[in-house]
């Protein structure tokens, strides 16, 4: 018996010893998560003087009001009276900020996880007065990486260098533990904030009803309820009082990218395709039809009887294609292509009337007669190929656009002859 017990002993330390001999080293980078706290978090919207444009998002226009959001970092207000001389009068701090709405005098936009209600009747003095917490859980959703929400919202990721054992034992089985290894770059915002003094200009007051969004939005505000998609869902929210109350979530699939009202219905756009629904019932959106396409980023603009749908290629779309599709629409149960055109790197795009703006990454801005959705590229009216256009806002005979340089405004009443009225640098 104890010859049994000393052969078991001897295996042991084998074994041991083989699989020690049979270990080796990986160092490899990795991403980890910068936390910010909740408590900082929900109290950290106020507003302060104006403050320089550096890394744009998206733009929304209400009344004499634009709001051009600072990508994780708040909100400017520019009051465009005159939009020859827009004047940017206030910046209102909300961090995790992307996307925005207004109602009235009440501004939703997103804080990270949580929507947050502010009141802007005076935009010198705009203040949080309401805040859905938890209602965005899905913001955060980046490249499959994982963040504890017990130690607060993941607010950027750090790249760190990391060392672990990996190898196979003796017997030649793998040995499972090792590493998970990242390829590509995170692009995490990090804009530092400049002090100001408030304007001395006299602001005029928000007023009632609604704004307009560009093509890239995932926030919209239609038939008196906030609409909002985040990577797989649409969330309805009343917003009768001072603060947003979600009363029912729409499983959508995944990479939902923006949201399009028209009259009573809701055009969403996604990596994969476009659905529409049908808001008929404003409070339980219901669909109606979808239309599918190659997988790549896909803003939606409408009017009565076509969507007009940009595909795009590059992260984090992944696809090759660029192209403007012209869906015809007019039964919204089975919407169908109807033609396509080729694109450089089509970004947001606008519709007024007879008239298509679309913004083409690197070629610029162009213009197109789409009366004849089969010979839009044919009849092109401009292109100012001198800007790196993202979004666009055409309304009352003005142009809003964002690009990576600048915000710029055009006069539109003549389409033949297109006339820049301003542009409020991006400093880099």
């Amino acid at each position: 018996m104890k010859k049994i017990i000393f052969s078991l002993l001897v295996i042991a330390t084998a074994a041991s010893s083989c699989k020690k001999e049979c270990t080796n080293t990986m160092t490899y980078k990795t991403y980890e998560p910068v936390y910010m706290s909740y408590e900082t978090l929900r109290a950290s919207v106020k507003t302060t003087g104006p403050q320089t444009l550096k890394n744009t998002g998206k733009i929304y226009t209400k009344g004499n009001f634009l709001f051009v959001n600072e990508i994780d970092k708040g909100i400017h207000v520019i009051d465009n009276s005159n939009p020859a001389a827009p004047i940017v009068i206030s910046f209102i701090e909300i961090p995790g900020c992307v996307d925005m709405a207004v109602s009235g005098n009440t501004l939703y936009a997103d804080s990270y996880i949580d929507l947050v209600s502010i009141d802007i009747s005076n935009p010198l003095s705009a203040r949080e007065t309401g805040r859905t917490q938890n209602a965005l859980p899905n913001r955060l959703v980046t490249g499959g990486l994982y963040a504890d929400p017990q130690q607060g919202v993941a607010i950027a990721w750090k790249e760190v260098e990391k060392t672990e054992k990996y190898g196979e034992d003796c017997n030649g089985s793998p040995y499972y533990g090792g590493p998970v290894f990242m390829e590509g770059d995170m692009v995490v915002s990090a804009v530092s904030s400049q002090g100001g003094a408030f304007s001395n200009t006299v602001v005029p007051k928000t007023a009632s009803g609604t704004g307009t969004g560009g093509s890239m939005a995932r926030f919209t505000i239609t038939a008196g309820y906030l609409y909002v998609v985040d990577h797989a869902s649409l969330k309805t929210f009343s917003i009768s009082g001072s603060s947003a109350s979600q009363i029912s979530t729409t499983n959508l699939g995944w990479s939902i990218e923006t949201i399009f009202p028209y009259r009573d219905k809701l055009f969403i756009g996604s990596q994969s395709g476009m659905f529409i629904y049908s808001i008929a019932s404003p409070s339980s959106p219901s669909l109606l039809g979808s239309y599918s396409h190659v997988s790549a980023c896909d803003p939606v603009v409408v009017d009565d009887k076509y969507a007009y749908v940009t595909l795009r290629s590059g992260t984090p779309c992944q696809g090759f294609n660029n192209q403007l599709d012209v869906v015809d629409i007019s039964n919204p149960s089975a919407p169908t292509l109807k033609t396509s055109y080729s694109m450089t790197n089509p970004h947001g795009l606008g519709v007024d009337q007879n008239t298509l703006f679309l913004c083409d990454g690197s070629d610029g801005l162009k213009v197109f007669d789409k009366s004849d959705v089969m010979k839009i590229s044919d009849n092109k009216i401009a292109a100012f190929n001198n800007i790196q256009a993202t979004d666009v806002i055409p309304l009352n005979n003005t142009l809003m656009l964002i690009g990576t340089d600048g915000l710029y405004q055009y006069d539109y009443t003549d389409v033949k002859n297109i006339r820049l009225l301003s542009k409020i640098s991006v400093q880099h």
